[in-house]
């Protein structure tokens, strides 16, 4: 009678570590491991933390290995090459060995199960030299489990070794951190991991494409084992083939070089193209989520393309994205790559939550053609600027307050009609000036700072300066103001400043409030040709706030520099032009 055909086992499983050589992507770990054994300073306890599948736990049996292995002729001693021949390397390899033990704390969180594991370990290994204790996912026991053990982890018997693994480092406690020797395993890079499968496919004697592989290293995320499981799946799929279709196939990924032909048509405006092609790719299979996040990954494969040029040196690009993207990062800006990602990120939002994901992406793909050939902020204040500006008066009906159903545009404009300088101060006054705001504006602007509320609308609507100098301040105040404001004034600067400030009431007419100054300030920005032009551009903006670009300015207008485009942009749309 034939035998029944041994089990398959998965490549996850199959070519798990057996050896620290074989550990790829880890030499820091391997190379402070080896020297510890190598002096004999062998912490009592380990922490394993990574990612998913970078060889935590297989990382943790290594160790018990090492310390167990006693070489073919019984008499070696702890090692990082243990010899696999021995008694406790096949044991351990095997998971049969009585003293290492390996716990789930996934699904053993109590502190009973602690208190089973820690009655043990004041016991002498059964045949090994050290008793390894494996706890997996760690992170998962509960407060008491994590109390219960951190007197027997500060203090073991000599002969036992935790070694613990977790992917939530900061759900472990601090003070069980503190009692151990930890490891970071880092993610393993792409041209790694494609080395790595690509030996295997040769083990295996199994033909695979380049390309396919580095879908597949790409969908990994650095995770060996997920890399392993998804090309057992593709050797499966490909009748012992790996090809570069079948494997965007399995993985339901769009088509690379059909997004970049979506993405051309996007940035070229051309909504019936862009739309055909999200259509084909619905038709094939591919989720429309799928799709916006191929094309929000590739606008950032492009934007790091423009400003680093190293990234073109990628393993993992096809030959299209290396030449394509370059050509398309060459014309499209900054500005423009940041404001499609925008669009893209929140289109992949609204993809998720909506009825129709395809509708969404539908809906984002039409927005981002509509602002295709939109120019940045910057570029419009040059292409306004160069043009002859308009003379025409403002609309005579301009909303006083934006519309609810409509979007506002501040403006901050150069005001055509400047205030006037503020009173000069005697040189003798110079001299014994006092610590403080030196103008009326910065005393405004502190007592804002302050949260002084009510003072800086009393001080805005209901005072007329005279005179400011440092210390003394002469005003007239408006019928609308409080008798009791200069009293209550003088105690907030003393209060702020440490000195003694005066303030005078004055019979003279003095300058106007700062709320009247600033309704004269925005009539006379309306009136300015450049703010006419942009009103001509967008009829539904608002001049909503006034900014002086100095907090005094020279008597005579004339005098007053043209601002620079840069300036504009800056003034009109902010200093971010994207």
């Amino acid at each position: 009678m034939s035998e029944a055909p041994a089990p398959y086992r998965v490549l996850a499983r199959k070519y798990r570590p057996t050896r620290f050589e074989e550990l790829i992507g880890q030499d820091a770990m391997v190379r402070t491991l080896g020297n510890a054994i190598a002096q004999g300073r062998i912490a009592h306890a380990f922490v394993m933390t990574g990612v998913r599948g970078v060889g935590k736990t297989s990382t943790a049996r290594l160790i018990a290995r090492a310390l167990n292995c006693v070489g073919p002729d019984g008499k070696g001693r702890p090692t990082l090459d243990p010899c696999g021949a021995c008694e406790h390397c096949r044991a351990i390899a095997e998971d049969r060995h009585v003293d290492v033990l390996e716990m789930d704390a996934a699904s053993r969180t109590g502190v009973e199960d602690i208190r089973d594991l820690i009655d043990g370990v004041r016991y002498r290994p059964v045949s090994a030299r050290h008793k390894v204790y494996i706890v997996d996912e760690v992170h998962m026991l509960s407060e008491k489990a994590f109390n219960a053990l951190l007197k027997t982890l500060e203090e073991p018997p000599p002969q036992v070794i935790f070694v613990f693994a977790t992917t939530e480092i900061r759900k472990v406690p601090v003070t069980v951190l503190s009692r151990c020797q930890r490891f970071d395993l880092r993610r393993i890079d792409a041209a790694t991991l494609i080395a790595h499968l690509t030996a295997i496919c040769g083990k295996e004697k199994v033909t695979a494409e380049p390309e396919a592989l580095a879908l597949i290293a790409r969908a990994a995320e650095g995770s060996v084992r997920d890399a392993l499981s998804l090309l057992d799946q593709a050797i499966a799929h490909g009748n012992a083939a790996v090809a570069a279709k079948p494997v965007r196939d399995m993985l339901g990924l769009a088509d690379r070089e059909r997004v970049i032909d979506l993405y051309e048509a996007v940035m070229a405006g051309k909504v019936e193209a862009a739309l055909g092609l999200l259509r084909a790719q619905y038709d094939l299979g591919v989720e429309p989520g799928v799709v916006l996040q191929d094309m929000l990954d590739f606008t950032h494969f492009l934007t790091r393309l423009k400003l680093v040029q190293e990234v073109a040196t990628d393993v993992t690009l096809s030959e299209g994205e290396r030449t394509r993207g370059a050509e398309l990062a060459r014309k499209l800006g900054v500005p423009v790559l940041s404001r499609a990602w925008q669009m893209l990120l929140k289109g992949l939002g609204e993809a998720r939550i909506a009825p129709s994901a395809l509708a969404a992406a539908e809906m984002t793909l039409v927005r981002l053609c509509h602002v295709a050939e939109l120019p940045t902020p910057g570029e419009l204040v040059r292409r306004i600027e160069s043009q002859p500006h308009s003379t025409a008066a403002p609309p005579a009906t301009m909303p006083q307050t934006p519309p609810a159903s409509r979007g506002s545009v501040a403006i901050q404009a150069t005001p055509a009609v400047q205030p006037r300088p503020q009173p000069s101060v005697q040189p003798q006054t110079q001299a014994r000036a006092l610590p403080g705001p030196a103008s009326f504006e910065a005393m405004v602007a502190l007592a804002e700072q302050r949260k002084e509320l009510r003072l800086v609308t009393e001080l805005k609507y209901g005072v007329h300066l005279v005179a400011f100098e440092p210390g003394k301040i002469e005003l007239r105040l408006a019928d609308r103001a409080p008798a009791d404001l200069p009293g209550r004034l003088m105690t907030r600067l003393q209060d702020w400043t440490g000195q003694r400030w005066t303030v005078v009431i004055s019979d003279e007419d003095g300058q106007p409030t700062l709320a009247d100054a600033e309704m004269s300030h925005k009539a006379g920005a309306l009136t300015h040709p450049l703010v006419l032009s942009l009103l001509e551009h967008f009829p539904d903006a608002q001049l909503r706030e006034v900014k002086l670009d100095k907090a005094t300015a020279p008597e005579d207008e004339a005098a007053l520099e043209e601002p620079s485009a840069e300036d504009l942009a800056a003034q009109f749309f902010g200093d971010d032009e994207s």
